[in-house]
């Protein structure tokens, strides 16, 4: 819980390090926190709790509170990618460590696979290839689709991370693996955490459908809506709020901070008048503390 004289400070709870696809380390996060002032974050990379431990001594020695954090991609229906965020969870439970081993070990062969048909191209192209293990270097143990973006700008095969994508990365892709969204949320719950929706308007932007979808999700177990994006608009964080409150979820927000060029240059801020309210911690805390005791009751009654 953040200090009573923390309760107004602005939060972010949706940052992106080196651990997943982001430009900074997990400690250079919780500094650039601090320097804007932020009370709490939450380093929220993508399969990955590789950077909590980094991020929470970090958060010690600058006094910023680091809520345990992960962001699992997701599938559901129709709906191929559903970004779901996890907080407050055991980030060394043995069971979401062996799914998130499993996650990497594929998308290692999925990014693999894909710069292989990117060095095919730019054979064709008389360019020399691009060497996965000189990335892998830049980058530590997880690599995406933007870092081999990134490697084909420094090569000046393509103008931009933008251009990569379109001339390399989109037409070379290999399809991603996801977590069906029922058992995203049951590893965020079997590992003491917080099931979340994350930037739901990045699923859908059509309002309309989101009543009956919320309905569904929450029947698997949901336990919020990250409301708070720089992306929504005033009505659309309206709507969202609304939302949580008919059905009882915990409200967070985040800037989903990459350290990306189009980004806000700090945490926090996303763009513009972007901010995100101390009070979102609080229902997390509240949530948190719910499923313990429950845990608690479970156990006394199988006792």
């Amino acid at each position: 819980m953040l200090p009573s004289d923390d309760q107004e400070r602005t939060i972010d709870l949706h940052l992106h390090s080196t651990c997943s696809d982001g430009l900074s380390s997990p400690a250079e996060l919780v500094s650039m926190a601090r320097n804007v002032g932020l009370g709490a974050i939450s380093l929220c990379d993508h399969d990955s709790v590789a950077g909590i431990d980094e991020a929470a001594a970090a958060g010690q020695t600058w006094g910023v509170k680091v809520v345990p954090g992960i962001e699992l991609s997701s599938m559901w229906k129709s709906f191929q990618d559903i970004h779901l965020l996890g907080y407050g969870l055991d980030h060394h439970n043995a069971q979401l460590r062996k799914e998130l081993t499993l996650f990497r070990e594929f998308r290692r062969e999925r990014n693999h696979r894909i710069l292989d048909r990117i060095n095919d191209r730019l054979r064709r192209d008389r360019r020399s290839a691009i060497d996965f293990h000189e990335i892998q270097e830049r980058t530590g143990d997880t690599v995406g689709r933007p870092h081999l973006a990134r490697a084909l700008v420094a090569k000046g095969y393509a103008r931009s991370m933008e251009d990569a994508f379109q001339r390399y990365l989109i037409p070379c892709n290999i399809p991603k693996r996801f977590f069906p969204l029922d058992q995203a949320i049951r590893l965020v719950h079997d590992s003491g955490g917080v099931a979340v929706m994350a930037h739901p308007l990045l699923a859908t932007s059509d309002l309309s459908r989101w009543d009956r979808l919320l309905d569904e999700y929450c029947a698997m177990g949901l336990d919020g809506i990250e409301v708070y994006t720089p992306s929504a608009s005033l009505p659309e964080i309206d709507f969202f709020l609304g939302q949580a409150k008919k059905r009882g979820l915990v409200v967070t927000g985040g800037s989903d901070f990459h350290g990306m060029p189009v980004e806000s240059p700090v945490p926090g801020t996303g763009f513009g008048s972007f901010a995100v309210p101390g009070y979102c911690l609080d229902g997390i805390n509240v949530a948190l503390s719910t499923r313990n005791k429950d845990k608690a009751v479970n156990r006394d009654i199988q006792d």
